[in-house]
């Protein structure tokens, strides 16, 4: 049950493009946008493309 979506970085201020579960985009929702998402999941339940953003974002917030 996978779906093609974009998601809009806040912090980043640019989309990405990621294949997800319906749990997972209902999840996003749900904690507040996909920046607040990365902020609280696990790195173990990340692909190594959402890890990338993930640090890219806490570089991000770290240096504003």
């Amino acid at each position: 049950n996978l779906n093609d979506v974009s998601l809009m970085s806040e912090t980043l201020g640019r989309s990405f493009k990621l294949r997800i579960s319906a749990a997972a985009l209902r999840t996003v929702d749900h904690r507040g946008g996909f920046d607040a998402f990365l902020a609280k999941a696990k790195d173990s339940e990340l692909s190594l493309d959402a890890l990338k953003i993930k640090k890219d974002i806490a570089k991000a917030q770290a240096t504003a």
